[in-house]
C-alpha cells in the first residue's frame, strides 16, 4: 500500500512538471493558432542554461543562477518567433511544422556540441527524503510542488486579473477581431512567447533538478506535454494542466504493472489514442 501512494505522489510531481510544459505549449498554440514542436528544446535549453551558470566559469549558486537562466531562456523563445516563425506567419501550418521542427534539430544538437551527449546532474547531494505516513519525499521534490503552485496561480492571476492578461485571451479567441478593438496584439504575441519560454525553463529545470540533464530530455517531455495538450484540450490552459496531472499519474500508476523500461511509452500511447478518437484536435477549434 506505501508503495502504491509513492507512486501517486511520482505522479503527481512529475504531473506538476508536464503541466508547466503542456500550458506552455497550449498558450502559444492558443495564440498562434499553430502547434511549436520545437518547444521541448526550450525545456532542455534553459535546464543547460542553468547547468552553465552553476558550472566554470562562473560557478554561481542555484538562487543566483535562476533568474539569469531564465532570462536567456526568454531570449531565446523570443528569437524563435523573431527570426523564424514571425516571417513565416501567413504561411500555412506544414511549413510552420517544417520550420518548427528544423529548428528543433539545430537546437537538440547544438546543446549537444556544447554539452555533449552524457548524462550531466547540477552536482547536488542526493539526501534521504522526509518519511511522511511511510511516504518519503525529498527537499526537491517539495520545491518542485510549491514551485509549480506558484507558477500555476501566476498564470491565473496573469490571464484573469490582468489587462495585458485579457488582451492575450482576446488574441486567442479571435486575432483579427482583437485587432479591430485596438488590442496590440504584437505585443500580446510577444508576451504570450515570454511566458510561455518561462514556464518551460521553470519545469525544465525542476526536472533537472529531480533526474539529471541531457540532449535528447526536450524531445520525450515534448511528446509528454503534447499527450497533455491533447488530453485536454488543445489551447486550453487550464485542460492542459489537468492533462499534465493525468500523465504523470498514468505513467507511475502504469509501471505498477508493466516494466519501468516502457514508462515513457505510456505519454505517447494516450497521445496516439486521442489522436484516433478525435483526429480533428489539431484542425482548430470548432465553432
Amino acid at each position: 500500500m506505501d508503495f502504491l501512494f509513492q507512486s501517486i505522489l511520482n505522479g503527481i510531481l512529475a504531473g506538476c512538471i508536464y503541466a508547466l510544459f503542456a500550458m506552455g505549449l497550449t498558450l502559444i498554440y492558443g495564440v498562434l493558432n499553430f502547434v511549436n514542436f520545437a518547444h521541448g528544446e526550450l525545456i532542455m535549453w534553459g535546464a543547460y542554461f542553468l547547468y552553465f551558470l552553476m558550472g566554470k566559469p562562473f560557478g554561481f549558486p542555484l538562487p543566483i543562477a535562476l533568474i539569469p537562466a531564465l532570462l536567456l531562456t526568454i531570449l531565446l523563445g523570443i528569437g524563435m518567433d523573431r527570426f523564424v516563425f514571425k516571417p513565416l506567419r501567413t504561411a500555412n501550418r506544414l511549413t510552420l511544422l517544417i520550420a518548427a521542427l528544423g529548428l528543433s534539430f539545430l537546437l537538440r544538437n547544438g546543446a549537444q556540441f556544447l554539452w555533449g551527449a552524457e548524462l550531466r546532474t547540477y552536482g547536488f547531494e542526493i539526501k534521504r527524503g522526509l518519511r511522511i505516513l511511510g511516504i518519503s519525499i525529498t527537499l526537491n521534490q517539495v520545491a518542485i510542488i510549491l514551485t509549480s503552485i506558484v507558477c500555476i496561480v501566476f498564470v491565473y492571476l496573469l490571464f484573469h486579473r490582468t489587462r495585458l492578461g485579457k488582451s492575450m485571451r482576446a488574441v486567442s479567441d479571435n486575432l483579427e477581431l482583437a485587432r479591430v478593438m485596438g488590442i496590440d496584439s504584437k505585443h500580446a504575441i510577444q508576451f504570450a512567447w515570454v511566458i510561455a519560454s518561462v514556464l518551460a525553463g521553470v519545469g525544465g529545470i525542476l526536472l533537472a533538478l529531480d533526474t539529471n540533464l541531457q540532449p535528447g530530455m526536450g524531445l520525450i517531455n515534448l511528446v509528454k506535454a503534447f499527450a497533455a495538450t491533447l488530453l485536454g484540450g488543445v489551447g486550453n490552459i487550464w485542460g492542459a494542466l489537468l492533462g499534465g496531472i493525468v500523465i504523470g499519474l498514468a505513467e507511475n500508476l502504469g509501471v505498477l504493472v508493466i516494466s519501468p523500461g516502457y514508462k515513457d511509452a505510456i505519454a505517447f500511447g494516450i497521445m496516439v489514442l486521442m489522436l484516433l478518437i478525435r483526429p480533428s484536435a489539431l484542425l482548430g477549434r470548432q465553432e
